[in-house]
């Protein structure tokens, strides 16, 4: 089921789609193949300084990615979808930060209708919010705990 985005009020970025994902909610699906070390969108919101993350950082559904230690991005405010982008312990998907722009490449080839997803690695998350992604090397957690 895709969702209408003109009732999200949000322009998506291009070749990417929200639909219901097994993981988590709506998740971000290709609409198009990418290719292994691809582009496939970069990740937009608003800019807010770290303390505001921090301040924000209660929501049950956080949509918030760190730039550079001081700054961060809050797709949920003027994003463009790529905030629907799930973590898995096996992702498909991993991020850089590039000139203060936090962008998302193919970790592998990428195929149509595939959920877009990332290892998040470490979130503004409590280290005790579970991983729901499926994957056979689930952790059962989204952060990376040192040590572990």
């Amino acid at each position: 089921m895709a969702y209408n985005t003109l009732h999200m009020n949000l322009k998506l970025a291009p070749a990417l789609s929200i639909q219901k994902s097994s993981i988590n909610g709506r998740g971000c699906f290709a609409t198009v193949y990418f290719a292994r070390r691809r582009k496939i969108a970069e990740y937009t919101g608003e800019r807010i300084p770290d303390r505001e993350a921090q301040r924000r950082a209660h929501r049950a559904k956080l949509r918030i990615c760190d730039v550079d230690g001081v700054w961060s991005i809050d797709g949920s405010r003027g994003g463009n979808g790529t905030h629907y982008i799930n973590h898995s312990c096996e992702p498909n998907a991993y991020v850089r930060t590039i000139y203060g722009h936090i962008v998302f490449f193919a970790l592998r080839d990428i195929y149509p209708g595939e959920e877009i997803t990332v290892d998040y690695e470490q979130t503004l998350h409590p280290d005790s919010k579970c991983c729901y992604c499926g994957a056979a090397s689930c952790c059962g957690r989204i952060n990376k705990v040192a040590g572990v």
